[in-house]
């Protein structure tokens, strides 16, 4: 919000006026610092990068500095050695920033960086007749939150499930269900039943050579378009796209477009003849590469040389493709870390093809979810089912509900909302490039840093709001903002647009998790040290805190993906 700009173009304005000149009012800004306690003030300055050009001490010049600020936002401000701690004005600002929040509602915090032009942001991406595992849920949520993120800062977000629907795994797939394969079996539970069958190829094949051959001889019949290769393709495609959705349906998640690898099939060869044409494709050992010496790079692989193409030729041909389809002015894809060469390979292709919307275009990676310190593996059957984690989430958000609020009568929607609301919430607080490790006990804990704590925090809000007698509060005068733990609150919601802008520059949803326990955290304080219904001259103030941090939690839950019950 504005009042830190307030405090920097204060500053700005004074320096300049003692003789200051080579500092601008961006170098200000990032010198201003949030003191690590309250009391210290909301923002201090540190003299120091003052001395050299003023020729005086950083105390000497704190205190003159001190002297000169005359600001109606600006309380007070202290000399703290060569710092200067300023301490806005609580009554006034306080009265702005609730207002604000009050009256904006669900658009508190909304900015106009995008100007509605479109993001396409590749999430989640899960391989067909596989199923739908933990290893996938940092991609999905992380990709969502950021496609809300992106939505909240004026942009038009493309969600895009780039599913694996396309590669040798499905010749391997095709020979293992000829093999020992039960129809009426895979009919009845088609994911568990495909990925069991996977799980026996790679057993079996490492003391039955041929099984290989044969797997590659079906990948071949499904590329050329043979008719039973392709039907079996397309059965297993479907009945995992049911069970995907049924997942996305419980986080409450969307796409755009389903446009998987095998979409791109018939899109690869104009890719290699513009690569040509351009005579950017050179030799090595029989296969076609791109050269990318200049970057520091190995070169990007586009042919084998049996000619066959490879995953940079799709996302070659999928960048292409969307950029025509939806004239995008960023592009995400949100996609594990191990995958960083490759798309810096694509991301210089691009560029050397003359497309300088490839400088848009951005790699998002993240850690991986780790299982007893390893990375989950389909392939060696060390895997843990989202869908089970998600239900066992639910169930026990349920009895929770049924301990705390036996006779409530929504048990079965808010459960959901906070059993799911939890799995979400444990992968987003950790910065995204740290490794998850499962644990399916820490993700459930209803207490401390969780998303059902920041939940049960706006459910209490709207208790307080449900039993306080109502009047049109954008009327009611506020006074009582002066109190320490009343300012906490506050000083947390005139940051908020500050956090989303943060997220939004460095593609990281733990910003807003944070702030959404922080600010839980401080309501408690507050709510612990005020008699808020008490009927005096400030209750209507004090009701207008509880509907602004009710607002702002649910938005900032909201933007993770995260839904906020009105009771629990």
């Amino acid at each position: 919000m504005k009042y830190k700009q307030i405090i920097i173009s204060t500053i700005y304005e004074t320096i300049t006026q003692i003789g200051m000149s080579s500092l601008s009012k961006d170098e200000v800004g990032k010198k201003l610092e949030v003191p690590p306690k309250q009391e210290m003030g909301d923002y201090a300055f540190p003299c120091f990068v003052l001395a050299k050009e003023l020729k005086k001490a950083p105390v000497q010049i704190a205190q003159e500095i001190s002297s000169l600020i005359n600001n109606e936002y600006i309380e007070r401000v202290e000399v703290v050695g060569p710092y200067l701690n300023f301490f806005l004005e609580k009554q006034k600002a306080g009265n702005e920033v609730v207002m604000k929040v009050l009256n904006e509602k669900d658009n508190f915090g909304k900015l106009s960086i995008g100007n509605h032009r479109k993001v396409t942001i590749d999430l989640s991406s899960p391989n067909i007749a596989k199923p739908f595992s933990m290893g996938h849920l940092r991609s999905t949520v992380i990709g969502n939150s950021l496609a809300n993120i992106m939505e909240k800062c004026g942009y038009t977000p493309i969600r895009i499930n780039h599913l694996g629907d396309w590669g040798t795994q499905f010749g391997k797939l095709i020979t293992a269900y000829k093999t020992w394969g039960d129809e009426d079996r895979v009919k009845q539970e088609p994911i568990k039943e495909l990925l069991s069958l996977y799980i026996r190829f790679h057993e079996e094949v490492e003391h039955t050579p041929g099984l290989e051959d044969n797997g590659r001889s079906w990948f071949k019949r499904l590329e050329d378009g043979d008719k039973e290769a392709l039907s079996l393709w397309k059965w297993f495609r479907e009945e995992s796209l049911n069970e995907f959705e049924r997942i996305y349906n419980l986080m409450d998640i969307e796409f755009d477009s389903f446009n998987g690898e095998a979409f791109y099939n018939d899109k690869m060869d104009a890719v290699v003849k513009e690569l040509e044409t351009k005579s950017l494709l050179s030799e090595s050992e029989g296969a076609k590469v791109v050269s990318l010496d200049e970057y520091d790079l190995p070169p990007c692989l586009i042919k084998k040389s049996d000619g066959a193409t490879l995953y940079a030729t799709r996302d070659l041909a999928a960048a292409l493709y969307r950029a025509r389809e939806y004239n995008f002015s960023k592009a995400l894809y949100v996609v594990g870390g191990e995958q960083s060469l490759h798309f810096k390979q694509v991301f210089h292709v691009l560029n050397k093809l003359g497309y300088d919307w490839s400088k848009d275009m951005h790699h998002i990676p993240f850690g991986m979810m780790l299982k007893d310190g390893k990375k989950m593996s389909t392939r060696k059957g060390k895997v843990v089912l989202l869908e089970e984690v998600l239900q066992e989430a639910i169930k026990l958000a349920a009895q929770n509900i049924e301990l705390r609020n036996p006779n409530f009568d929504e048990k079965e929607a808010v459960a959901k909302m906070v059993g799911v609301g939890a799995v979400i919430f444990h992968d987003l607080k950790n910065y995204r490039l740290n490794d998850v490790e499962f644990s399916l006990k820490e993700m459930l804990t209803f207490e401390g840093e969780t998303g059902p704590y920041v939940q049960y925090t706006h459910a209490r809000a709207c208790s307080i709001l449900r039993k306080a007698k109502r009047k049109d509060l954008s009327s009611v005068s506020i006074d009582a903002y002066k109190d320490e733990k009343a300012w906490s609150v506050i000083s947390l919601l005139m940051k908020f647009e500050e956090v989303i802008m943060q997220a939004y520059a460095q593609f990281d949803p733990s910003q807003i998790a944070k702030y959404t326990i922080d600010l839980a955290q401080a309501f408690n304080k507050y709510y612990g040290s005020v008699r808020i219904l008490e009927e005096d001259e400030h209750q209507y103030a004090r009701i207008q805190l509880v509907e602004a941090v009710m607002i702002v939690l649910k938005e900032g839950l909201r933007l993770l993906g995260v839904k906020a019950p009105e009771q629990m």
